[in-house]
């Protein structure tokens, strides 16, 4: 009896190790796990200039959603306004500015974010080739200038959708780090 007693102590003692050393490996694994999620959740998250037109965006468009996280010009000294042009089902554009009430103008436009369905009528793909991120290949146009400036753009296809990024007399490198951007996750 006495021999069993301890017996039965030492075997609950080793299931009690055993027990505690499984709860810790098993709350680090779900910590660390809880750290992945959070870096990826901020790591795929868009830019915040987007955070305010994010969820109609989502409601209009059944199209994949792509935001850069990178904008150019967006280092806080001055503010940027997204705003939605328009967003259907098969495509949407969105304007990127200086001011909330931009409208496009040429003294406080910034760029542009759009996003088409790609279908038969889609015109073809031009311009200086780049590459990007996660194998794809983007056509850089460059601006021009008159009384104004236009928009210098970058577009690739992904999934089946044509997405563009443009910034106002903007310059290939930012482009390319804007474009990537929004394709890595």
């Amino acid at each position: 009896m006495i021999l069993s007693i301890s017996y039965t102590s030492a075997v609950c003692g080793v299931f009690l190790l055993v027990s505690v050393s499984s709860f810790q490996k098993s709350a680090i694994a779900n910590i660390n796990h809880q750290s992945q999620l959070i870096a990826q959740q901020i790591k795929t998250q868009p830019h915040p200039v987007f955070k305010s037109i994010l969820p109609k965006l989502k409601q209009k468009t059944q199209i994949k959603i792509l935001l850069p996280k990178f904008i150019p010009e967006s280092d806080g000294e001055n503010p940027i306004y997204a705003k939605i042009d328009y967003a259907t089902p098969k495509n949407y554009e969105i304007s990127l500015a200086f001011t909330p009430d931009c409208y496009g103008a040429s003294a406080c436009r910034l760029g542009a974010v759009t996003a088409s369905a790609v279908t038969r009528k889609t015109p073809g793909l031009n311009g200086k080739r780049v590459s990007l991120a996660k194998g794809f290949t983007g056509y850089f146009v460059d601006f021009t200038c008159g009384a104004g400036c236009s928009d210098a753009t970058l577009t690739w296809r992904q999934q089946g959708v044509q997405y563009v990024v443009g910034l106002k007399a903007g310059d290939r490198t930012s482009l390319v780090k804007m474009a990537n951007s929004a394709i890595n996750p």
